[in-house]
């Protein structure tokens, strides 16, 4: 019998090209073959991290086969393979955590997260021309606002600082160390970027594609904001320290503790200027406001409207927050610092990377780049506002005594006092 090989066809009954059978064929057996290495038996048993690692590894490969076959290219099926693509992520990190007795369910999320990152990473290094041939029909299609300056600078930050800090996180939790630190400070990150992001896309002018994008940073937020939740209605394992040394620490005034009193008066600094560009962004009628957004900060009239919109998170919540740290720095036992100094410290830090690169990126229309002869005063401006925050929370945590909750004080069968 004369054997006629299969040829692969679409939905339309069109045979692929050459080129589209050797992307198939390349997919399968590179992504394939990697799943397979990660889901047979346990006979690797792969550290979590390193099986994070691998799956969000396979990101790229999806991304390349979408921009390659044409019966991929259509929107809703492009969200289709995107959610899909998930969901498998999901089930093989559930997968690789049966042998853990009860993993938290926070794992599934930072496994997910994991993925997102890697496609965000992509999505930078093709933006820049560092790649080519992966990001054109999602970009164009899906999330047109990834090709702006901000889109750029924020992918970058997902895909370093976020992938770093989710393997960081699931090493920790596989080694049953604490990782709350680490996901407090990629919640507060996570939740400013995702906040500007939904707010400038209704706003900007990228306003005109928003169904299909808006569910991922929707869920985006949604799985940062459950997280920092579920972080934060958890009890924080505290130092123990001496009755009688606590009550010492707590009874020293502000002008006693000269690195508070200095990170209060950064902080009253910080408050300041932030209330002032949100005022600009405002449009305040004010000669300082006017001068400031033409001769330092032009970025922030780009019609895109994501530097506008990162002004104004700033003024509603950064400010808020940086009042109660100034009163947290005043008041001892105020034991709440602890965590939300991480989640202020990783939303600024977020915010201020994405809006200081995208002022000076070449996406940006040379006429709202920070201008010559002001670069270097914007500079310190931003990198000041940036460091206070992440200063802050590095003093609660190496010295969090004066925020600790003193018990009161109760003798022992021994007449000492209880720590």
């Amino acid at each position: 019998h004369t054997h006629t090989p299969h040829t692969p066809q679409d939905a339309d009954g069109r045979e692929f090209k050459p080129q589209q059978n050797a992307v198939l064929y390349f997919i399968d057996g590179c992504l394939g073959q990697s799943l397979r290495t990660i889901t047979e038996e346990g006979a690797m048993d792969l550290p979590p991290e390193i099986s994070v690692l691998l799956l969000s590894l396979s990101a790229p490969f999806l991304l390349y086969a979408i921009n390659q076959l044409p019966f991929l290219q259509d929107p809703q099926v492009i969200l289709a393979l995107v959610v899909a693509a998930l969901t498998t992520v999901f089930l093989l990190a559930n997968r690789g955590m049966k042998s853990a007795a009860a993993p938290d369910p926070l794992f599934y999320v930072f496994a997910v997260f994991s993925f997102t990152s890697v496609l965000s990473l992509t999505n930078a290094l093709q933006q820049d021309g560092f790649i080519k041939g992966f990001m054109d029909v999602y970009v164009g299609k899906v999330e047109p606002h990834l090709s702006s300056a901000h889109g750029i600078l924020l992918s970058y930050w997902e895909g370093l600082v976020h992938f770093l800090l989710l393997l960081l996180i699931i090493h920790r939790m596989s080694e049953g160390k604490s990782f709350r630190n680490l996901a407090l400070l990629w919640s507060g990150s996570m939740v400013a970027a995702q906040t500007v992001l939904i707010s400038g896309m209704i706003v900007g002018k990228y306003n005109k594609n928003i169904p299909p994008v808006i569910w991922r940073s929707s869920l985006s937020l949604i799985g940062s904001v459950w997280t920092a939740v579920k972080l934060l209605s958890r009890p924080r394992e505290l130092s123990i320290i001496p009755a009688d040394k606590l009550e010492v620490l707590q009874r020293r005034s502000l002008l006693s503790r000269p690195v508070d009193l200095l990170l209060t008066l950064c902080l009253l600094g910080n408050i300041a200027f932030t209330a002032f560009r949100g005022f600009v962004v405002l449009e305040c009628s004010l000669d300082a406001c006017f001068s400031y957004i033409y001769q330092y900060e032009p970025y922030m009239k780009d019609s895109v409207g994501f530097p506008k919109l990162t002004m104004l998170v700033f003024l509603f919540y950064a400010v808020p927050l940086l009042w109660a740290c100034v009163l947290g720095l005043l008041t001892p036992g105020c034991s709440w610092m602890l965590d939300w100094t991480l989640v202020l410290a990783g939303a600024v830090a977020q915010a201020q990377w994405t809006h200081l690169g995208a002022s000076l990126h070449s996406r940006t229309p040379f006429t709202y780049r920070i201008p010559k002869d002001e670069w270097s005063q914007v500079m310190v401006l931003n990198l000041l506002s940036l460091a206070v925050p992440v200063l802050l929370a590095l003093r609660c945590h190496i010295r969090p005594a004066f925020f600790l909750q003193s018990q009161p004080h109760t003798p022992t069968t021994n007449g000492r006092k209880q720590r």
